[in-house]
């Protein structure tokens, strides 16, 4: 469970997102496993500030995944993993249609050598394409994932869409500095028309740094805060074809992210 909070700059407007996420990985054989999953991505527009068209079909909008993914050991060494996501992303003012839905999906080889108490410095490759409908983008994108273990108390994740720098202080408690890219696409049911033309979509894209803090309460039960900035924040109005129509304030603002998670 995560809340996430981005005021605006010189402005009354707020973005707030409420996630809700479950992934549950069950055996098939051996090392092979069926995960099965759901999120749930509550996004709240706080359009305060005045606008020259009506704003009040834009405050509320879902975004719901099925996370559905098949993975196996290649190899000794390598484990290859596939994901399938329909998602719906709407602002579900009206019964679903078919520009509310989308399809991601991906497929990763993953080399886990984090339990491998033979090496002096414990790393993790993931290497992959994924697809997702929302960017616009009609083909697969490279996906690279490098965790490595520098020692007892330092380690870094290099890839997209984050990276970090971790410092852990005992069993419980970490902290790490980080960059990151978050954001979303969704369709407008109720179409806005601003200056002759139709908008049907509505897309948020920000690139973040800042700090984050970790607790473990057990070795499951782990409770974050990541606190930052944004250096790209991009909040746009879009036709049809995914042209921009309209922008919303782009000044960079102050982000933070908290949650709660049991992870396996």
């Amino acid at each position: 469970m995560e809340y996430s909070f981005i005021p605006q700059s010189n402005s009354e407007d707020q973005y707030t997102r409420l996630r809700a996420l479950v992934n549950y990985p069950i055996k098939i054989k051996d090392d092979n496993y069926l995960i099965v999953g759901a999120e749930y991505n509550r996004i709240l527009l706080n359009l305060e500030d005045d606008y020259p068209f009506d704003v009040s079909s834009l405050k509320k909008i879902h975004v719901i995944d099925l996370n559905l993914g098949y993975t196996f050991k290649w190899n000794q060494s390598w484990r290859f993993g596939v994901k399938v996501n329909p998602r719906i992303a709407s602002t579900l003012s009206q019964p679903i249609g078919s520009q509310d839905l989308f399809i991601n999906g991906g497929a990763f080889f993953i080399n886990d050598k984090r339990k491998d108490e033979s090496l002096k410095r414990p790393y993790r490759l993931i290497l992959g394409l994924t697809y997702n409908a929302t960017t616009g983008l009609p083909f697969p994108l490279p996906f690279v994932s490098y965790f490595r273990e520098i020692n007892e108390n330092w380690s870094f994740n290099a890839g997209v869409p984050k990276s970090n720098l971790k410092y852990t202080f005992n069993e419980r408690n970490n902290m790490q500095v980080f960059v990151g890219l978050d954001g979303y696409m969704a369709h407008l049911q109720d179409a806005t028309i601003i200056d002759g033309k139709k908008t049907e979509h509505i897309s948020l894209s920000v690139a973040i740094g800042g700090l984050g803090f970790e607790h473990c309460f057990t070795k499951h039960l782990v409770a974050y805060m990541y606190s930052g900035y944004t250096f790209r924040l991009n909040n746009v109005l879009r036709n049809k074809d995914r042209d921009e129509v309209f922008k919303f304030n782009t000044l960079n603002a102050f982000y933070l992210r908290t949650g709660l998670k049991f992870k396996i």
